[in-house]
């Protein structure tokens, strides 16, 4: 699909909300449903394993369904050399802010569906170091996997592959797998389950552009340069728009 710039950063923006919401709303329907910590935090990565793979397949066309700021910088930043032309300085301009804009709408959206304050800021402290290796982690995962599986040529698994690995991060993780940080700034304006205290958020988008750095950097290590990107379609998940040489696919 030969999407505009409008409509990628649409889906974006769309795909980011939705994520939040279902990740912010389980969370708030867990805590509703039961008092166990263990069973919260099951039902809470479940739905977002399931929200996130469907988010995937079905804006990974149009968009290639980043949701993630971490993703888009570093499909921006290995695919600037690409003869072909890969994600463009404007598509980052104008993806970030949506997938921003988009998280805050979800956790909004969320506390509208359970009665909650719109706007209330989290009180959730995660500001241990600690929870900050998590998020390195988490993050440098995410991007082994995603810019790995380009490299095999097996991005068209992304949506499985992403899900699962985030439901897998929820547990082995010690911050719970936030990885992403447009997700944490919408998750800072929610006083629920997956909150987090807005004092947080700067030291764990730090730890998530580390962990990006990192994974990048496993990524030249296992796999090597990157061959040339051959021209085609996006597939769900695949870290830049491509580009013909002779022309953007986008039409503005």
């Amino acid at each position: 699909m030969n999407a505009s710039l409008g409509r990628r950063a649409a889906a974006e923006a769309i795909g980011t909300a939705l994520l939040v919401a279902v990740v912010v709303g389980s969370g708030i329907q867990a805590t509703e449903l039961t008092h166990d910590t263990g069973v919260q935090l099951l039902a809470n990565s479940l739905a977002t394993v399931f929200g996130l793979g469907v988010l995937i397949l079905l804006l990974g066309p149009v968009s290639g369904a980043h949701f993630n700021p971490v993703v888009t910088l570093a499909a921006w930043f290995t695919g600037r050399r690409d003869p072909h032309g890969g994600l463009a300085l404007r598509d980052v301009v104008a993806y970030v802010p949506a997938q921003a804009t988009g998280a805050i709408g979800g956790a909004v959206l969320a506390d509208a569906m359970f009665a909650e304050p719109l706007v209330k800021f989290s009180t959730h402290d995660r500001s241990a170091g600690h929870l900050l290796l998590g998020e390195v982690v988490a993050t440098a995962g995410l991007i082994l996997l995603i810019f790995g599986l380009v490299r095999v040529g097996r991005a068209a698994r992304a949506p499985a592959a992403v899900a699962a690995y985030i439901g897998a991060a929820y547990w082995f993780t010690s911050s719970t797998s936030f990885a992403n940080p447009a997700v944490t700034i919408g998750r800072a304006f929610t006083d629920t389950f997956a909150g987090i205290a807005p004092a947080s958020v700067a030291p764990f988008i730090a730890a998530q552009m580390l962990g990006a750095v990192v994974g990048l950097g496993a990524v030249a290590v296992i796999y090597g340069r990157a061959a040339p990107v051959p021209v085609g379609e996006p597939s769900p998940a695949v870290p830049s728009p491509i580009r013909t040489p002779e022309k953007a696919v986008d039409h503005e």
